[in-house]
């Protein structure tokens, strides 16, 4: 398979290896009542960390460098990484670490540069300028861009689809609890 064809396959089931990922990882899982508590915590920091960004996102019409976009380029990225981390935390399995790891190391090096090539595509000369002050993947504090005078919208968090990561969060929460409780 070519670099190209890769790419493209990755990107576009990025979501369901990711799903069936998550779904592996229950079975994996020996979760604990303090493994799941400290878990829920960073997964749900992840998920406000993608509900920020996603009240900041005009998907493909502006570019985004305001809320959390004036730290990193790719938000969404990070709080994916957080939720894995809270995954791992709460699965409290080695096999679950190295599940995601794997996961993440393959699948995000491809979808960030597509991100990259989209992004230089829609907003050329403004991508370019945002580029040189804001980190790729690890937020760097302070911004280097000036404040922004744009606010979280609901409404954008709402059109962009967000919720739906919630849901995702919330049933493999109870899953992992039914898994501790009955396995």
């Amino acid at each position: 398979m070519s670099e190209s064809k890769l790419n493209s396959f990755l990107y576009r089931y990025r979501v369901r290896i990711g799903f069936f990922s998550i779904i592996a990882s229950i079975f994996l899982s020996r979760p604990s009542p303090l493994s799941l508590l400290a878990g829920l915590g960073v997964i749900g920091s992840g998920l406000l960390l993608r509900a920020w960004a996603c009240g900041h996102l005009h998907k493909e019409k502006v570019l985004a460098i305001s809320g959390p976009y004036r730290y990193t380029r790719n938000p969404l990225y990070v709080g994916n990484l957080i939720i894995g981390l809270g995954i791992v935390m709460s699965a409290y399995s080695i096999w679950v670490a190295v599940l995601l790891a794997c996961n993440f190391l393959i699948i995000y090096p491809f979808v960030i540069n597509r991100e990259k090539r989209r992004m230089k595509e829609f907003f050329p000369d403004e991508y370019e300028a945002f580029k040189r002050k804001v980190p790729l993947f690890f937020p760097r504090f302070p911004s280097s861009l000036p404040k922004s005078e744009i606010r979280f919208s609901r409404e954008l968090y709402r059109k962009n689809g967000e919720i739906r990561a919630l849901y995702g969060a919330l049933v493999y929460w109870a899953a992992i609890t039914l898994r501790m409780l009955v396995f």
